[in-house]
């Protein structure tokens, strides 16, 4: 699905702002068609932003349903005889949208973008409602899975990922048009001719276009100052790029695909600009290449959380947390434990970092939902994580895969995070999500990160993984407080997996941590034991030769679901919730900027 801009053929009008707002605590909005009229009793709220921690009080911030968003937006006169687009880039965790009193679209996934054509319900130059229903629900057929609980007190939503469940209108909402003839999509999968690890070696671009209604298809490559490198004709085929300037670690070189549809007469129709970073993924034995050249992965593990906002995209949060990671040497991070904002990897690939990419498909342990509060005699089973839940899973694969294909930045898909991975019916229901996502994938590695309750001897998944991805807490959750015990521990179990011959990425370690509480012994939950014990860590990694990579968890704390576990959140950030550094940050810092 390609994302709304400005061409010289298209428009688009950003929804941000403040929206009507209600919240439906007893589920009668649908019945009482909410839909049809300026919303009753409503409040304001500002999209984007989570809706939970705007208004003080436990009313909304633990709301269980529905949730009511309504705006009214002038259609620009301009529009006539366009096509005209409603999109929501996120909705957590699914909706449904009237325009007027029409129902234009429903959606089921909190984290990927939906649209529907609202042409035939809109006047240009006129006014019309907008407003949309968000559930925010988690059930044994979503993604992330959970359960809601009625009490005499009122429903209660229970889950197994530690992390809050924020919900409302996440990401922009947009108005856009286009042409009625229109560049529908475009796929780019780039290469290198040669040596990838030459100066400037020869680059290559395949793309394919898909056009709704007829015309010829034109494209040209501009580079980075706007002067043209070579074009071609037709709707698929295979650009030469002498002399390429590659994407790269630190470096977010990148050239415009400028696709133009062209009418019977050689006018222009429709236009549509990708853009491409040329550069190369392979998994080699224990290396990761990028370009032909090994990479290793510093960075995080990270979160869409701030104070008040929530999960909320923020152009000033997001560039302060690339400067942060910037400053401290990062230079990738993980979307745990779901798709983030577009804009989020623009900016990635725009600067040269890189990420790996993952599903919301998280809390499918039974072992870490004890962990946190909830108790599960079997998650993978016909009444709990079951085929059902597959299918809404692999719908989340189809929509991550095509909503991020053409990003440079992202060399490495997760399908999953913790899961249960060791036992039969486990492999049973992964097995046809690895062969879905290779079907979609043709370039780039797969895999999913493994949890310690399925170590190397026992887990049953990594076998369909391109590299293995492994969180481990030795020193924390286990050996808590034995630092000698956790690294004789963690480098025995690193052994075992270098056995499977593919580059090892610790995609979670660390320790909680109270900033400003400081111990000469060195005690759990100070300043001094989370630097002690990432010291271990750094020496088991640097004496095993298959570590390709090493993300810290987490980047900032960040709040969870309350619990006796949790005081005010996870406190593994190396920086506050608000991004202020603990002594990690410069441990770390150190680490990396050191190592280059």
């Amino acid at each position: 699905m390609l994302r709304p801009q400005d061409t010289a053929t298209r428009d688009r009008r950003s929804l941000t702002g403040l929206w009507r707002f209600r919240a439906d605590a007893e589920g009668v909005g649908r019945d009482e068609r909410w839909f049809a009229a300026p919303l009753a009793g409503a409040r304001d709220m500002p999209v984007p932003a989570s809706y939970n921690d705007i208004v003080p009080g436990r009313e909304l911030h633990d709301h269980v349903g529905d949730v009511w968003y309504q705006t009214d937006v002038r259609v620009p006169r301009g529009w006539a005889d366009q096509r005209v687009v409603l999109r929501f880039d996120a909705a957590t965790h699914r909706a449904t949208v009237w325009v007027g009193e029409t129902e234009v679209m429903s959606h089921e996934g909190g984290y990927t973008p939906f649209e529907a054509d609202v042409t035939a319900h809109v006047t240009p130059g006129e006014t019309v409602r907008v407003t949309a229903v968000v559930d925010n629900r988690l059930s044994w057929e979503s993604i992330p899975p959970g359960v809601v609980v009625e009490t005499a007190h009122g429903p209660r939503q229970k889950y197994m990922h530690d992390f809050f469940n924020y919900a409302g209108l996440h990401r922009p909402v947009w108005l856009y048009s286009t042409p009625t003839t229109f560049v529908a999509d475009v796929t780019v999968v780039p290469g290198i001719e040669g040596d990838p690890t030459a100066e400037r070696p020869t680059g290559t671009v395949a793309y394919d276009v898909a056009v709704a209604g007829e015309g010829a298809v034109r494209v040209r490559l501009l580079d980075a100052e706007g002067a043209e490198v070579t074009g071609a004709q037709g709707a698929a085929g295979t650009l030469t790029v002498p002399d390429a300037h590659l994407w790269a670690p630190g470096d977010g070189y990148q050239y415009d695909l400028v696709v133009e549809v062209l009418g019977a007469d050689g006018a222009l129709v429709d236009s549509y600009t990708q853009k491409v970073g040329i550069r190369t993924v392979e998994v080699r034995g224990t290396d990761f290449l990028i370009n032909g050249r090994p990479f290793y992965f510093r960075g995080f593990g990270m979160h869409e959380d701030h104070t008040t906002r929530g999960k909320g995209h923020d152009d000033a949060e997001m560039v302060h947390d690339f400067e942060l990671l910037d400053w401290i040497g990062a230079n990738s991070f993980r979307t745990s434990h779901y798709p983030y904002a577009e804009e989020v990897l623009d900016y990635a690939d725009a600067h040269g970092i890189v990420v790996i990419d993952e599903t919301a498909a998280v809390g499918m342990n039974a072992a870490v939902g004890a962990v946190i509060g909830m108790t599960v005699d079997q998650v993978f089973s016909p009444d709990t994580v079951s085929e059902r839940t597959r299918e809404v899973h692999a719908q989340a694969i189809r929509e991550l895969f095509a909503r991020d294909k053409n990003h440079p930045s992202v060399v490495l898909w997760s399908i999953s995070n913790e899961p249960e991975s060791h036992t039969p019916e486990s492999e049973e229901y992964f097995r046809p999500l690895f062969e879905l996502a290779r079907e979609l994938e043709q370039h780039r590695p797969i895999g999913f990160v493994n949890v310690m309750y399925s170590p190397a001897d026992v887990d049953r998944l990594m076998k369909y993984s391109d590299v293995v991805m492994i969180n481990r807490y030795y020193g924390w959750y286990s050996d808590s407080a034995d630092l000698a015990a956790a690294e004789a521990n963690l480098e025995a179990e690193l052994r075992q997996w270098e056995g499977h011959g593919k580059p090892i990425i610790m995609t979670e370690y660390g320790a909680d941590t109270v900033a400003g509480l400081h111990d000469l012994s060195g005690s759990m939950w100070s300043e001094e034991y989370q630097e002690e014990l990432l010291d271990v860590y750094h020496r088991v990694f640097d004496r095993v030769g298959a570590m390709a990579g090493e993300h810290v968890w987490n980047f900032a704390d960040f709040q969870t679901s309350r619990g006796i576990v949790r005081v005010d959140g996870n406190k593994k950030g190396v920086f506050t919730r608000d991004r202020r550094p603990k002594a990690a940050a410069h441990l770390l810092r150190r680490r990396w900027t050191e190592r280059g």
